[in-house]
């Protein structure tokens, strides 16, 4: 269920107050909560097997596990984006465990890890606007909560560790289907030594009205995050997922490489909506996949706001006739930091349909780069897709770069694709200062209506989360221009 306000002027009002309020230390903020376990630093097969035995996990998934780590020793590092050299693979912790307890009572999870999260406001917003939550910290899942209401109607929703023994057979038709541990180098990192996650499984014909909420948040220096999400809808059914991620920063450099599985079968109508804050010290790798069936609805809703350099392409399989996608994506390159984003759309069945809407703001010496596929395959007949990238630039210096990649093999498939390029001019701020805004509002008025093909996409209490983010980002330029 999405919230709704009538009178526009009163939600960039409401906005435009969140903006005026936001601090710094409201996301980077640091705890001194440490793990009751870890596996130390540096990667290898004693590594992996330790996990899996602390995890006490069934005999499949310590052999996938081992496999998986094969193909990450075996596979070189991509080559064609960002500089990744930093990323120190002997120096990170690839395993911390918080504490002993799954909770499925918000009492019951370890003060200071209770603490962080009501920081973030995570148990007001489950009260408020969801029907189920998992917060995650470190390497595992600490709280997961479903309203009786869903729970009742065979909706399955916990961490991925916690499905995997008390859902096996669900669990492994699903795992690594859509993302196979070949797909990539961090793929197969993530087949190695994920935990945590969320899996949501919503039955046929079920349709949630809430949103489902995973919270992610890292917290020491020199680790590593490595989630596995599968989100399932099953035949005509409805589902909105959220996640949101935070980290504090450290001198010394994280990682974060997660899976994202969505498995949109015929007829039902899924969204999978991110809002990511990792801080200036994370490498951000993650994979993203959806299979899309028959008359099926995916909608991905994304904003990369923070991390030290992010690649990032959720993608979308349409497998079925009349299949539908929708990739839209903010993307914020703050001072001293890249942005590889872009968004996949593969059309593989007659009738079906994208859209690919990207957003990109680069502050500073920022870098922002769309970089995407679009495929129409021989057969997906009919089949339209409509490509746009928009970039702002706020500084001289900030760069933006746009590398579509298009195959239409299809004659009478339809595609368009379009690019802008722009900056924040002087006339816009004159005009919104004599009004009474300061610069810092002026500039913000100006980025607000620039994204606003994504905000308006997300429920409100969201959309001012991200607005605060990006004041964040703008408030340390002190002038702009």
């Amino acid at each position: 269920m999405e919230v709704q306000v009538e009178n526009k002027e009163e939600e960039i009002e409401r906005l435009l107050d969140g903006l005026k309020n936001s601090k710094s230390s409201d996301w980077e903020f640091r705890d001194t909560y440490n793990p009751i376990y870890s596996t130390g630093k540096g990667l290898n097969k004693a590594v992996v097997e330790e996990i899996s035995e602390i995890k006490k996990e069934p005999d499949w998934m310590r052999r996938f596990r081992l496999k998986a780590l094969e193909v990450f020793q075996s596979k070189p590092m991509p080559n064609w984006g960002p500089d990744l050299s930093g990323i120190d693979w002997e120096n990170t912790n690839y395993y911390n465990k918080p504490d002993e307890r799954k909770a499925n009572n918000w009492e019951d999870v370890p003060d200071q890890i209770k603490q962080t999260f009501e920081k973030l406001g995570i148990p007001e917003m489950e009260q408020k606007y969801l029907a189920g939550s998992v917060a995650q910290y470190e390497s595992e899942g600490v709280y997961h909560s479903l309203k009786k209401v869903w729970e009742d109607k065979g909706v399955v929703f916990m961490d991925l560790d916690s499905a995997v023994k008390n859902h096996p057979d669900l669990v492994k038709e699903y795992f690594c289907k859509a993302v196979p541990m070949t797909d990539n180098k961090f793929a197969a990192l993530n087949g190695a030594v994920w935990s945590g996650g969320s899996f949501l499984y919503v039955p046929k014909g079920v349709h949630i009205d809430m949103p489902l909420q995973t919270y992610f948040r890292m917290n020491n220096e020199s680790t590593g995050q490595f989630e596995h999400t599968i989100v399932v809808g099953d035949e005509g059914s409805s589902v909105h997922y959220i996640e949101g991620c935070t980290a504090p920063r450290w001198d010394k450099d994280s990682l974060h490489s997660a899976i994202v599985e969505i498995y949109a079968h015929k007829n039902s109508n899924v969204r999978y909506t991110s809002v990511q804050n990792w801080s200036k010290s994370v490498y951000n790798m993650p994979t993203k996949r959806a299979w899309v069936d028959e008359n099926a609805k995916m909608e991905w809703v994304g904003g990369s706001l923070g991390s030290k350099v992010t690649m990032i392409y959720p993608s979308s399989y349409l497998r079925g006739p009349h299949a539908t996608t929708s990739n839209l994506n903010i993307s914020l390159a703050g001072p001293g930091t890249v942005k590889d984003t872009g968004a996949k759309a593969i059309h593989m069945a007659p009738y079906t349909s994208s859209k690919i809407i990207a957003k990109s703001i680069s502050i500073e010496d920022g870098k922002a780069i769309y970089r995407g596929l679009l495929r129409m395959n021989k057969g997906a007949v009919n089949s339209r897709s409509r490509v746009q990238c928009d970039a702002l630039l706020i500084n001289d210096e900030s760069q933006s770069y746009t590398y579509p990649h298009d195959e239409i093999y299809e004659p009478s498939g339809t595609f368009s694709h379009e690019a802008t390029v722009g900056k924040i001019g002087t006339e816009e701020l004159t005009y919104l200062r004599s009004r009474g805004l300061s610069e810092d509002e002026a500039s913000s008025m100006i980025v607000l209506g620039f994204l606003d093909d994504v905000m308006r996409e997300i429920p409100m209490e969201f959309a001012i989360e991200m607005n605060r983010l990006v004041k964040l980002e703008m408030g340390k330029l002190g002038a702009v221009g």
